[in-house]
Formats: structure tokens, C-alpha cells, sequence
């Protein structure tokens, strides 16, 4: 007997690492939409591809929400860990994808992590840990932060809708800095960088779940 794909959530938040998760999971869940789930993808692009495509693959999967979070690195001077990244489109490689309800995400992080600063900007997408001069060649490139996982989350979000006219669930990056140019980072967990942005991602998810429900409100 042929088993039934599970249906696909309705908003997936996707990050890398386990001590994301166990961020955002410690932040609690309360005012979280049915059929909300978090997924740890495992760290680097070609481990979210294939995480995220298996978490769409089941009926709905084309209407779902996909948030991808976790840590990043700041590629702007003045930067600091804690500092909030989000996303107006994602770079690869492959392409560019644009985020949705930019705004809304920007203010209702604010209100969740007042205190912390907000950018909004393009999120870059790396293969490997970047350091040093290599910051500053892909800020030249007008990018404000990079990270390896968020461009190829959104990427096979939006693959099976890019080039039609069909509605597509909505897409967002969030991601909060664990350093920058002037607080390079040797180890999470180890340096006060790192304890700051766990708080901070721990802090995120109503401002998640205020973005949620405002895509799900009719456009005029």
C-alpha cells in the first residue's frame, strides 16, 4: 500500500545549527499557528536544499511559509552581535530571491527585541565560513550580511513557482549577527558575541508569527 505524503506545515522556520534550534525552541511557542514547525537542516547550502525540499514535499507544501533564521556574519562596519539582519532578497549563485512582507518583519521585531538594531538589506549565500577580506569583497557587491544557509532555503522555497504566475507561500530571512568586521568570532557559545545573539534569536519567534498572519490577509 502506497504511503501518503504528511501534509506540508503551514509555517516552516528552517535553520543549520542545533543551538539555533534550541534557541528559538527555549524562546516557547506561545501564539504559534497550527501546523508550525521548526527545522534543523544541517549546515550548508546543499544540506538545506535537500532538508527543505523534504519538508515542502507533502500537499500544501507550495503555500507554506518558509522563515529561515539562525546566525549570521555582518559584513558592515559598525555592526555588532545581536544586531538583527532582514533580509530584502537572497543571493546564490543561482539567483536572487525576494523576500516578502519586509516591513512588517522589520517592525515586529522590534517590538519583540527592543534595544536590538534592525537592517534590512541582501543576505548573501556562502559555502564556507567567511573571514577577513573576504567580508569586504562581498559587501562591495552590496550585500549586508552572509550566511550559508538562508539563500538555498528560499531558493527551493520558490523553485516550483519563480517563473509562474502562481501564488506562492511567502518567504523571509531573519537572521541575527554573531559577528562582524570589528567582532570576528572564534567559537559560538564561547565569547560574548555569541551569548548575545543566542538571546537575541531566542526572542524572535512572535515577530515570526506576526509575519505569519499578516501574509495570511487578503492583498488589495
Amino acid at each position: 500500500m502506497e504511503r501518503r505524503a504528511e501534509p506540508a506545515a503551514a509555517l516552516l522556520v528552517a535553520c543549520a545549527l542545533r543551538i539555533e534550534r534550541a534557541a528559538l525552541r527555549s524562546g516557547g511557542e506561545r501564539g504559534a499557528p497550527d501546523g508550525y514547525a521548526v527545522l534543523r537542516t544541517g549546515m550548508g547550502p546543499r544540506a538545506a536544499d535537500l532538508a527543505v525540499a523534504r519538508a515542502l514535499a507533502g500537499p500544501g507544501g507550495d503555500r507554506t511559509a518558509v522563515l529561515a533564521t539562525g546566525f549570521c556574519a555582518g559584513l558592515v562596519p559598525g555592526m555588532n552581535p545581536g544586531d538583527l539582519i532582514v533580509a530584502e532578497e537572497t543571493r546564490d549563485p543561482r539567483g536572487t530571491v525576494t523576500c516578502d512582507g519586509t516591513a512588517l518583519l522589520a517592525e515586529a521585531l522590534a517590538r519583540a527585541v527592543p534595544g536590538a538594531a534592525v537592517h534590512l538589506g541582501a543576505l548573501t549565500g556562502s559555502d564556507h565560513v567567511v573571514r577577513g577580506q573576504e567580508r569586504a569583497q562581498l559587501r562591495a557587491t552590496g550585500a549586508i550580511a552572509v550566511d550559508m544557509e538562508s539563500a538555498a532555503t528560499l531558493w527551493t522555497a520558490t523553485r516550483d513557482t519563480r517563473d509562474t504566475r502562481d501564488r506562492r507561500g511567502p518567504v523571509a530571512a531573519v537572521r541575527v549577527i554573531v559577528d562582524a568586521p570589528e567582532h570576528e568570532l572564534v567559537r559560538i557559545g564561547t565569547v560574548r558575541g555569541g551569548i548575545s545573539a543566542f538571546r537575541v534569536l531566542r526572542a524572535v519567534l512572535p515577530a515570526f508569527f506576526d509575519w505569519h498572519r499578516s501574509s495570511l490577509l487578503p492583498r488589495r
